[in-house]
């Protein structure tokens, strides 16, 4: 029996599309997948993302802990409230997962708090891993089942969300910097998302979710379901776990290189000799955006040829609700250039191979 969040009811009585994901019943659509991905390239939505798994990390060592754990350095968090993109690795530097970690109180501060929010299909092994990495630091970890998340995206999001909220809560979203988050009132609130638009994600107690969820409807803003999460998350060049990359593949295949945090030197994490490795001998694949504008659909695991250099494969593809044309996500040998062609169905048709993300704030960002 798959699990269900606090707003399950509420999903079936907007005529939501229910469907298994990660172990989890949650709404694929509510009616138009394309209308709800428009309503948040033009006005808000909102998506409810409570099946995520949240952490806490406290104690002593809280920060040594996570310095190790992950590839890039929450010491770059330097201020309180601060948000940093990471890929957790095993020891061959494969991605276990991605994840988000906020620094929860200020640098420096006795007994440091950070909140890490993980994918809801990899909770098990994330769990497991993140203890085993425990032994020989001074820290806690701490699952927040308890408590419900919702994302609000779009241009209108900010102004949506402020509508139906209390003054102080107003405040705190107007001085938010874009990736940081801060608690208010039992809230965290943190101008994050997965959409490529702006917009918050809240972490609310699973209590109060169903009225908030409500009022939003309420003020205007759309419910939105997995189907246009993903188009939003592909044309905005953002990886999904268990496609773009897992634990066959090293971030430095899957575009997250930048997530590497090399500096300092002397900073040990898990899959770090691994990493270095690979770079030094060359790195033989990269991920790359595909745009093919002639008739039908790129999907995942489609072939990609590269004449004169090689094959990759389409890890992620859909067809663009903003831009109308089909993109993809592809890994492809490291020489790809800018054309290649795609087999679909016995049939070589040519696509373009360009630099994600493909929409930003609504705007094609591709030349």
């Amino acid at each position: 029996m798959a699990n269900k969040t606090a707003l399950y009811d509420q999903h079936l009585a907007m005529g939501a599309k229910v469907v298994d994901f990660g172990g989890w019943d949650m709404p694929l659509n509510y009616g138009s997948q394309i209308e709800e991905h428009k309503q948040v390239r033009t006005a808000a939505g909102m998506f409810d993302v409570s099946h995520m798994t949240i952490v806490d990390v406290t104690g002593a060592d809280a920060s040594e802990y996570l310095r190790y754990l992950l590839a890039n350095d929450v010491a770059r968090l330097d201020i309180k409230g601060k948000a940093l993109y990471s890929g957790m690795l095993n020891e061959d530097g494969n991605v276990i997962d991605d994840l988000i970690v906020y620094r929860m109180t200020d640098p420096g501060v006795p007994g440091e708090w950070f909140r890490v929010v993980v994918n809801c299909a990899t909770r098990e092994k994330d769990l497991r891993w993140m203890a085993e990495k425990t032994a020989h630091f001074d820290v806690a970890l701490t699952e927040q089942p308890e408590l419900s998340m919702v994302a609000i995206q779009g241009p209108e999001a900010i102004a949506k969300a402020k509508s139906v909220l209390n003054e102080s809560r107003g405040r705190l979203i107007d001085g938010l910097s874009i990736f940081q988050g801060l608690e208010s009132e039992g809230w965290f609130i943190a101008r994050t998302g997965y959409t490529g638009e702006d917009g918050l994600e809240i972490i609310i107690p699973e209590d109060e979710i169903s009225e908030f969820w409500q009022a939003l409807a309420d003020a205007g803003v759309a419910p939105c379901g997995l189907g246009a999460r993903d188009t939003l998350r592909l044309e905005a060049g953002m990886n999904l776990y268990g496609a773009d990359m897992d634990e066959s593949v090293s971030p430095l295949v899957s575009a997250m290189g930048w997530t590497v945090a090399w500096e300092p030197e002397n900073r040990d994490f898990c899959g770090r000799a691994a990493l270095e490795a690979e770079k030094a001998a060359g790195v033989a694949q990269k991920l790359v955006g595909l745009v093919m504008k002639s008739r039908g659909v790129l999907r995942g695991h489609q072939k990609v040829i590269v004449e004169g250099v090689g094959e990759g494969e389409i890890t992620s593809g859909t067809f663009s609700p903003t831009l109308n044309v089909s993109i993809a996500l592809a890994r492809v040998p490291a020489g790809t250039k800018d054309l290649a062609m795609v087999d679909i169905r016995g049939k070589h048709v040519a696509v373009s191979v360009v630099r994600p993300p493909f929409v930003r704030n609504g705007k094609k960002v591709f030349s």
